[in-house]
């Protein structure tokens, strides 16, 4: 029997039944009658998140069960004195993500060590029933390792499942695999109660001599989710989008629900035939046509110019179709400014122990021309703290704030400019409903709004569709209202890809757009994410450098689009670029004999315990480093180039090194550095190649390449991975040799790896499968690490 999400009278009997025959604790008692209130059924709520995903999505589950009938008892995995697994009856829902190389969160790792003990016997968790929603990032190595390691585990403890594994993929938007798993997951958690009451019943009508009663089938639930493509899921949700009404949580919540179905959208010149904005976009739940305007003649001979999306406009069918808007998420803090005659002045974290302030000594740029990307190389002085020892493949945090004129402008549009000095309290509502509120960790007491704005609060930060939900209730027109509803709806989904997500849009350029919105402050503290450091791979040894730590960075540029008038700087990296270009030394100019002030900056360490060149100076090993993702190889090499003048007997193992970039007298980082290794002996092959540079001048370096892929097509890493492939298959398989790999993780990455799959599938002759089995293992024996980012 399948249970709708308003439950028939049979299945409340039953669960009634089995409320009473659990402990007394989950009664409620009414404080007028004093009797029993009514009785909802219970399933535990547990999360494991780095930096707040699965938490958010956690605590939203937790909200919108009690529109189910359900009450969801939320606790961290960390928190292990709030729940009990060993004994736990009712259903259980996990939601965790993935951090670092496939690691679990930090507030799940205890937990994962605590499953994993081999001393558990095979029936631990037999009592258990488990639902568990994994979210990973495809870009990475290790896809929601976390949430399959966790699953792995519970089935090898005896747990059984009730509902299909999600495994959402922030590489194409959490919310593809995300949103239906929830639209199912309450249906499925019923389905279990349903089966927990049936299999109780036999007890009870002992007990009590009752009648016998129709129960549900006592089979798991008839749940079925399939990780659709982007195309299928368009088609299918095209269909439902034009006859699915809008949310009750929507309507129920605000008035603006009902607002106008028809959003004016604005006029630009056609595009000419043929042009590449003319395409359908399917991001997510819903078929919606994004495409540039057409122009097209009427009878009369004068042309029409058609309207065209954009991220404040919408076209048929999304604005004339009923929404899907997310329930309104709860208001949790109250906050308030108080003007005083000093605030505390801090600069920084500085409270934090493992926190460093240090001088930048020196600063270059390595790329040369008119090169598409800046790469500059940064040189600190740390010999002021003796106990910063790095490693090479280590990495290190840098603590930048945020941009003083988007701090500025910010404040102007929240209408703070004036209060900006203001000391900020913030406490809990006393109405507060959310679970688990509590005021925001990271915020430091006695700070000024500049300060909270400026080293707090991640205002460049993506604007999630929760926040869009909220920023409904505070936008004056109605146009604009509706448009920021379609965002966050589920018909809006492909919409919300295409103008928020995938360019990055922050929350100012979000407000910018949307003049009518006028939140308060309490809203972006409750939505915005920490400030957090970024990291970067350290480029030097100790040995060769004591005393200094070089790291690269490229200055990354976001390009202008719908909501960004213009384009604007990385973060940190822009940050940075403005904090040395005084000091920046750049090619072919010589090293200024004054003294500049030397600008300082906060670092702190972390420590990469696995990707570091091996401990046994005869393994051989594979470096591949395209672009700025050849720095941590400049550590290996200066590391080894150390090792071998100290120990001029021992017996080193090959090194290999497959550095690509654009142009070579543009972006070839660290060239003189690198042959400079390879005339030493301290790089056995130094393998480059150069995507845009003209076939003949490739033609002559690599006359002697082999005939399987011609030097003139060998563009990128990958290329000559394959034009080695024997020698690399040999050290892997053969010579219990590594690989490393360094760079971008959505295009580079991937191509590695497929290249390598297709590498062994030819050097072993096997299939698809054994390939992927021969590269897990290599992972899981710590041979093949990867260093990437997104």
């Amino acid at each position: 029997m399948q249970l709708d999400n308003d439950a028939t009278s049979g299945y409340f009997m039953v669960v009634f039944r089995v409320a009473l025959w659990q402990s007394v604790r989950h009664l409620s008692t009414c404080a007028v009658c004093s009797m029993p209130c009514e009785v909802k059924p219970r399933f535990v709520l547990l999360y494991g998140s780095q930096k707040g995903q699965a938490q958010s999505i956690a605590e939203g589950v937790a909200e919108v069960a009690e529109e189910h009938g359900l009450v969801a008892e939320l606790s961290c995995l960390s928190h292990n004195e709030k729940y009990n697994l060993e004994k736990e009856k009712s259903p259980v829902v996990f939601i965790v993500s993935t951090t670092g190389d496939g690691e679990p969160p930090d507030n799940a790792l205890r937990f994962v060590r605590r499953i994993k003990k081999k001393t558990l016997s095979t029936d631990h968790y037999k009592h258990l029933s488990y639902a568990l929603l994994a979210l990973g990032d495809t870009n990475y190595a290790n896809f929601c390792n976390c949430g399959k390691t966790i699953e792995r585990r519970l089935q090898e403890l005896g747990a059984k499942q009730f509902y299909a594994t999600g495994y959402a993929d922030d590489g194409v938007g959490l919310e593809v695999v995300v949103d239906p798993w929830l639209d199912g997951l309450w249906k499925a958690i019923k389905g279990a109660l349903s089966k927990m009451a049936s299999d109780r019943t036999g007890y009870l009508k002992g007990e009590a001599g009752d009648s016998p009663q129709e129960t549900p089938d006592s089979s798991i639930p008839d749940v079925q989710l399939n990780l659709l493509s982007i195309a299928e899921r368009q088609n299918c949700e095209s269909v439902r989008a034009s006859v699915e009404p809008v949310s009750k949580f929507a309507s129920a919540a605000s008035p603006s629900a009902s607002a106008t179905q028809t959003a004016v959208s604005d006029l630009r010149p056609a595009s000419p035939a043929g042009s590449p904005g003319l395409a359908s976009q399917s991001h997510g739940d819903a078929s919606v046509s994004t495409s540039a305007p057409e122009t097209k003649t009427k009878d009369t001979g004068v042309p029409h110019v058609e309207l065209a999306a954009s991220l404040t406009r919408s076209l048929p069918p999304l604005s004339e179709s009923s929404l899907n808007v997310p329930a309104l998420p709860p208001l949790y803090l109250d906050v308030s400014l108080q003007e005083v005659d000093s605030v505390e002045r801090m600069d920084g974290l500085l409270n934090k122990d493992t926190l460093y302030e240090v001088s930048i000594s020196r600063a270059v740029q390595l790329t040369r021309g008119d090169s598409v990307k800046m790469a500059l190389l940064l040189e600190l002085d740390i010999s002021a703290y003796p106990t910063i020892t790095h490693q090479p493949g280590d990495s290190f945090d840098v603590f930048c704030p945020n941009r003083g004129t988007e701090v500025e402008d910010m404040l102007r549009r929240l209408g703070l400019h004036e209060q900006r000095n203001h000391r900020v309290h913030i406490s809990l509502r006393k109405d507060n409903k959310k679970r688990g509120a509590q005021v925001p960790p990271y915020i430091p007491q006695n700070i000024s709004l500049l300060y909270l704005l400026t080293w707090c609060l991640e205002i460049r930060h993506v604007p999630k569709k929760a926040f869009l939900r909220a920023l409904v209730e505070h936008t004056g027109d109605a146009v604009q209202r509706r448009r920021l509803q379609e965002l966050c709806s589920k018909q809006g989904t492909a919409d919300y890809n295409l103008y928020v997500r995938d360019p990055s849009l922050s929350v100012l350029e979000l407000l910018s757009a949307f003049p009518s919105c006028m939140p308060p402050l309490s809203l972006l503290i409750e939505h915005l994410p920490k400030l957090q450091p970024r990291p970067y791979s350290a480029a030097s040894s100790c040995l060769r450098h004591p005393g200094k730590l070089h790291f690269v960075f490229n200055v990354v540029e976001f390009p202008a689009c719908s909501g960004r008038p213009a384009g604007r700087r990385g973060l940190c990296t822009g940050w940075l670029f403005d904090l040395i270009n005084p000091v920046l030394v750049f090619p072919g100019k010589a090293e200024s004999s004054g003294s500049p002030a030397l600008p300082k900056i906060h670092v702190s360490l972390r420590p990469n315990c696995s990707f570091r060149p091996p401990s046994d100076l005869s393994v051989p090993f594979i470096m591949v480093g395209p672009g700025t993702g050849v720095a941590p190889f400049i550590g290996f090499l200066q590391q080894r180039e150390k090792e071998r003048q100290e120990n001029p007997e021992a017996t080193f193992g090959e090194t290999w090194l497959f550095f690509g970039c654009r142009h070579r007298n543009q972006d070839y980082l660290f060239r003189e550095e690198l042959e400079d290794f390879e005339s030493s002996g301290t790089l056995s092959h130094l393998k480059v190649c150069f995507s845009r540079d003209d076939q003949e001048e490739e033609e002559e370096e690599e006359a002697e390449a082999a005939t399987t892929i011609s030097a003139a097509r060998c563009k990128y890493v990958q290329h000559n991975l394959l034009l080695h492939s024997q020698q690399i298959t040999d050290i892997l398989l053969k010579r219990n040799g590594c690989i490393f790999v360094c760079g971008d993780a959505k295009n580079m990455a991937k191509d590695v790896n497929d290249t390598l799959m297709d590498m062994i599938k030819t050097e072993l002759q096997v299939d698809q499968l054994e390939a992927m089995k021969t590269l897990a293992r290599l992972r899981e024996e710590k041979r093949y690490l990867q260093d990437i980012w997104g």
